[in-house]
């Protein structure tokens, strides 16, 4: 048994998600989004280099000496694997673990509307699967790959870093790459994708304008192309495909996202209340593509795509924020968490108690409202809401 796997053990029992290694400071664990000490005793450099080093090996760890950057998947047990980034920080060595479950959840399971199904479907084009880092997107995407592989003869190729859920084949065949081991970046798994007979790829971040350009040509050419993204909602996501193209490219690249885009699934993860079992729960906007979401996209128009999402339940989309409203009617959300989670802030605004209202007020409904918050808590100012 490696010397860090009682760090991780402590981590599964716990129910939590993350291990946060740093030298100087204590270990750390997130639970539930929250982040807590595991020890009173901080790590020390002698003990980071040896659990750091010791489940690396010695090419990675070399290579994480001279780059200051690693990152790649640790199987502790066949019931628990985990991503693994390693850094140089200000204070020395640094890591931060991700639970991988080595079971795939299903999309029941994780709650994640019907409609979603219908991506699995589709034999092109592409699918944004976006939301902020540790919202479960990954998951989410596993358990759509999971659903496809169970139901579709198809050839799925992904392109991670690192491989997390590891998928056997079951109806479909999965090739699973991972960067820099078996190919040295997104764009060059995903260009040579198009020449490995593949039916289905995933690219597993999509972050730079090579990437987006090479998914966006071949969904364009037959392929069905999963990607993530790290925004918000339907609108941002369409804006940050665009915006990272330079101007003079951006009326062409409108065009090729109205022709391939499919749908948008964005992820937000909520804390749960007490009195709902505690906890996080996925809650997600979902647009799904139609001659209206075409056209907007080809115009530039996106600030018209919540109206086409709040008018189309019948085809299965969800706004953000309905579903947002939908949790805090159940009581399976606060009032303070609907408000820092939605998107049109005054909509939740009255569910929070009086003196917090005018607070939220001063804060103001525009979309930095959130950065407001928090510089107002820096300066001292009341907390906006009690958990």
């Amino acid at each position: 048994m490696a010397y860090i796997d009682s760090f991780f053990h402590i981590l599964v029992e716990q129910g939590a998600s993350d291990l946060h290694i740093g030298e100087g400071q204590p270990p750390k664990m997130r639970r539930h989004g929250d982040v807590t000490p595991i020890r009173q005793e901080p790590i020390t450099r002698e003990e980071a280099a040896f659990m750091l080093s010791e489940i690396a090996g010695q090419e990675s760890w070399t290579l994480f000496e001279d780059r200051g950057d690693l990152d790649f998947a640790y199987e502790m047990d066949h019931a628990s694997r985990f991503r693994c980034n390693f850094l140089k920080q200000a204070n020395g060595y640094g890591a931060v673990f991700r639970l991988i479950p080595t079971e795939i959840a299903t999309l029941e399971q994780l709650g994640i509307p019907p409609v979603v199904k219908e991506f699995g479907h589709l034999r092109g084009g592409l699918v944004l699967v976006t939301g902020p880092t540790g919202s479960g997107k990954s998951t989410t995407l596993a358990a759509l790959i999971d659903y496809i592989n169970s139901n579709f003869p198809r050839h799925i190729v992904t392109v991670e870093e690192p491989i997390e859920f590891v998928h056997r084949n079951k109806k479909s065949i999965i090739t699973q790459r991972e960067v820099p081991l078996n190919t040295v970046s997104f764009p060059a798994g995903l260009k040579a994708a198009l020449r490995e007979d593949a039916d289905i790829v995933l690219v597993g971040e999509m972050r730079d304008l090579e990437t987006i350009s090479l998914a966006l040509t071949a969904a364009e050419t037959g392929l069905l192309v999963f990607g993530t993204l790290h925004t918000n909602n339907a609108r941002k996501t369409v804006d940050r495909m665009v915006d990272v193209f330079p101007a003079n490219k951006q009326a062409q690249v409108r065009t090729m996202l109205a022709n391939s885009l499919r749908g948008v699934l964005a992820q937000l993860l909520l804390k749960k209340t007490a009195a709902a079992g505690g906890g996080r729960i996925a809650v997600n906007e979902i647009l799904v593509s139609n001659a209206a979401v075409s056209a907007i996209i080809r115009e530039g128009a996106t600030q018209k795509l919540q109206d086409v999402i709040v008018a189309g339940k019948g085809q299965g989309m969800q706004f953000m924020d309905d579903a947002i409203y939908a949790l805090l009617q159940q009581g399976t959300i606060s009032p303070h968490e609907a408000f820092m989670k939605s998107i049109e802030k005054n909509r939740f605004n009255k569910f929070l108690p009086a003196e917090e209202q005018g607070f939220a007020n001063s804060a103001g409904s525009a979309p930095n409202s959130e950065k407001q918050i928090a510089k107002n808590l820096l300066k001292g100012k009341p907390v906006l809401a009690r958990q």
